[in-house]
């Protein structure tokens, strides 16, 4: 497979402030690369960086040129943040971008592409923030790129519309795509990624294919405890397993499903309260806490392998 993207070293600073601090990575045609990290992580910042529109120290090439060399019409972009003309319909808007390239898709099928068909003569200021977002990700769209950059696409997307748009990208990369997108979301980079990229303070901490990193980082499976706790609670129990407290969580560690009436037993032993059970394989919110000992914030929609654990028998 070519390579559609090859940066390295790539290095920025605001000042005082280093956003980016010594990231190198590819990316071949027809992959989805999900760069993942919390707000200030340097998602955006490298992001930027990869598509000309910051500077930055080191090398980037996008199609063997440099990005301020690339055929623009090669590649759709949308930013964090964007914010287009609110009067105008989805479909104006839409029609409007598509006149800034030579050659684009038809406005009608990008739109039905991102499910707004049957609000395509709504005013964007009066489409709900999903339908929004959705409307920025078709102005990214329309220009048929053959690299797609999205900067936390599915932000305020309902889990419907999300997994619709999921399902468009996993389509355009087998078509040859290359896609690079942002998210605060685990379960959506473990979806779509051929590779997830773990930022932290600027730089790469881990770059792999999500189950890998699963398998090398993400523990053993557990069982997590909602309820109100303070850092005396995972003493008072007495339940031969590891347990700690995080983020306002205890979490049992390496328990089996069978064994969770044992931990409710020593819990009701310990006088310990509590308001649901959950219990979970690892995943990509655990790597991310295992390599830089804080979370990512946002787990969207729960993975199949989550299980409330008042349904296990």
């Amino acid at each position: 497979m070519d390579e559609v993207l090859v940066a390295s070293d790539v290095r920025r600073a605001y000042g005082e402030t280093v956003a980016l601090d010594g990231v190198s990575l590819t990316a071949q045609t027809g992959e989805v690369l999900a760069l993942v990290g919390p707000n200030g992580a340097g998602k955006t910042t490298l992001v930027r960086a990869l598509t000309g529109t910051t500077d930055a120290e080191g090398s980037v090439e996008l199609f063997g040129v440099a990005p301020t060399d690339v055929d623009r019409d090669r590649i759709g972009l949308l930013p964090q943040s964007f914010t287009p003309a609110e009067r105008l319909t989805a479909q104006e808007l839409v029609t409007y971008y598509a006149g800034l390239y030579d050659e684009t898709l038809a406005v009608d099928d990008v739109l039905a592409d991102v499910g707004l068909t049957d609000s395509a003569e709504t005013a964007y200021e009066n489409l709900s923030g999903g339908q929004q977002r959705r409307v920025c990700v078709a102005t990214a769209l329309i220009n048929d790129p053959d690299l797609l950059v999205l900067d936390e696409p599915t932000t305020g997307i309902d889990p419907a519309g999300r997994r619709a748009l999921w399902d468009l990208l996993e389509g355009l990369a087998d078509r040859g795509v290359t896609i690079i997108v942002t998210t605060h979301y685990m379960e959506e980079a473990h979806r779509l990624a051929d590779r997830v990229g773990l930022l932290a303070d600027g730089q790469l901490v881990a770059l792999d294919d999500p189950d890998t990193l699963v398998a090398e980082h993400g523990g053993t499976s557990q069982l997590v405890v909602d309820g109100t706790f303070d850092e005396t609670t995972p003493a008072q129990i007495d339940y031969p397993a590891e347990i700690r407290l995080r983020n306002g969580r205890l979490v049992v560690f390496g328990v089996r499903p069978e064994s969770i009436g044992q931990v409710v037993g020593a819990l009701g032993e310990a006088g310990v309260p509590y308001d649901s059970l959950t219990w979970k394989q690892p995943d990509l919110e655990d790597v991310y806490l295992e390599l830089t000992g804080t979370a990512v914030g946002r787990r969207g929609e729960p993975r199949q392998d989550e299980v409330p654990a008042g349904g296990v028998s």
